[in-house]
């Protein structure tokens, strides 16, 4: 019976070990309030060795850009549209066209007026990977901040 207990236990930690999820990308969220009325919310991507997302302003046709959706709050409003430092460009031939990415990290910024000097800020992202030899299926994310 022991015998057969431990080639389970062997079989399923085997398979465990096999059937890790890539997760190449690490998010952070932060916010820096710059007055009483207006804060930077910052939102980092730690990405790995030899892996790249794409930009917030990738061409249709391509691979899913990165995107972010800000919930609407009463404690907060949106000014503009979210930033991004200047991405790579180059031709990837399994999308045919040039596409604009980002590697090992990069900080997108958005800006905010404060309604109140509390609450949450909650939002969502998009971002799809990919590498010199394969792209993982895009990736959603909630991600919430205090303000």
């Amino acid at each position: 019976m022991k015998k057969i207990l431990l080639m389970i236990a062997a079989v399923l930690i085997g398979s465990q070990a096999f059937s890790q999820i890539e997760k190449p990308v690490k998010w952070s969220f932060a916010i820096k309030k710059e007055s009483n009325t207006e804060a930077t919310v910052f939102l980092k991507a730690d990405i790995q060795n030899s892996w790249h997302i794409y930009s917030l302003d990738q061409k249709e046709g391509g691979p899913i850009k990165t995107s972010f959706t800000f919930l609407p709050g009463a404690d907060y409003a949106l000014i503009g549209k979210t930033s991004q430092p200047q991405p790579h460009t180059k031709f990837e031939s399994a999308f045919n066209m040039k596409v604009s990415y980002f590697e090992r990290s990069v900080i997108f910024q958005q800006k905010i007026r404060l309604k109140s000097g509390t609450g949450v800020l909650h939002g969502k992202l998009e971002f799809m990977t990919c590498n010199d030899k394969k792209c993982l299926p895009p990736e959603n994310l909630d991600f919430s901040i205090k303000l």
